[in-house]
């Protein structure tokens, strides 16, 4: 059996994130730069901290219910739990270049 790593799973992780979209931007959440964190244990449980674009996102109660269930599709993670944050807030700073790229930013 093929000897899978934390860091393998993160990257798992990374890809599956980069499927789910929020539904008012065109862009992935991971880069549009709700993610702030990734942790996954020797147990291979996933637990992810995120924030959404604004504390009032009409979205607030099924993104991170989303997440889960997307995380939960890799073979590998045993749980995945979402923590949701707003520290510290999230502003059109934390995008990556290809999130600006897709929302012509530059």
């Amino acid at each position: 059996m093929e000897n899978i790593t934390i860091q393998d799973i993160q990257q798992k992780v990374i890809d599956v994130l980069k499927t789910v979209f929020d539904p008012e931007i065109p862009v992935n959440i991971y880069d549009l730069g709700l993610i702030y964190d990734i942790q996954v244990t020797e147990e291979d449980e996933v637990v992810v901290l995120m924030t959404l674009t604004a504390p009032t996102c009409p979205i607030a109660g099924n993104l991170p219910l989303e997440v889960e269930d997307a995380i939960r599709t890799i073979p590998e993670v045993t749980k995945a739990k979402v923590l949701l944050t707003f520290d510290p807030p999230w502003n059109p700073g934390m995008l990556s270049e290809e999130a600006r790229l897709e929302l012509g930013m530059f």
